[in-house]
């Protein structure tokens, strides 16, 4: 009986092993929608960038912005880029069109919301959108204090930013979905 309950833990065991190496397999995959639409094979891609104003971040750091338009043949998508030199490599987000407006729509309701909790003087509030791709927005309020913050994706290390003050990303976002919109009639 004890042999057969060992074999039985060993299987489970393993099982357990498997998957979680096809776990960390498949979010390693894991292609943002820029990835997955400009990586298709046997076509011809183009891309074009327009430069957007910096971000202005906290203590001073600065974010690059721009539009880009992937074409893939006759197919195209606009996607918000946003970029952070760091001490190891770039770090950036890009956030298809969509939910672009996603994120305005969601930012209008987290200041809402920001304002509501900070009146509350909680000991630590934490808010935030995530879109599809893993890039998140939102805001942390620790001792009375808020601050806003965006995190590029899901996995890396030194991918947050901090913003000064929520003015700041919602007049960035806003600048993306008109040249967007305007290129895009």
């Amino acid at each position: 009986m004890a042999h057969a309950t060992k074999s039985v833990f060993l299987m489970l065991l393993t099982l357990n092993f498997a998957f979680a190496q096809d776990n960390k397999e498949a979010s390693k995959s894991t292609d943002t929608k820029m990835e997955a639409f400009a990586s298709k094979t046997g076509t011809i891609t183009k891309f074009i960038d327009y430069r957007m104003p910096s971000l202005k971040l906290f203590l001073g750091e600065v974010a690059e912005t721009r539009v880009r338009k992937v074409i893939v043949d006759e197919e195209f998508k606009y996607f918000y880029l946003i970029e952070k030199e760091s001490k190891n490599a770039d770090n950036g987000a890009s956030i298809e069109y969509t939910d672009l407006l996603e994120v305005i729509k969601a930012l209008a309701v987290l200041k809402n919301e920001a304002m509501a909790d900070q009146a509350t003087k909680p000991d630590y509030v934490e808010n935030k959108f995530v879109t599809p791709d893993g890039f998140q927005l939102g805001y942390f309020i620790t001792e009375g204090t808020g601050r806003w913050y965006m995190k590029f994706d899901r996995n890396g290390s030194d991918n947050t930013v901090f913003i000064t003050d929520v003015q700041t990303i919602e007049g960035s976002l806003n600048a993306a979905k008109n040249k967007i919109e305007e290129m895009n009639p």
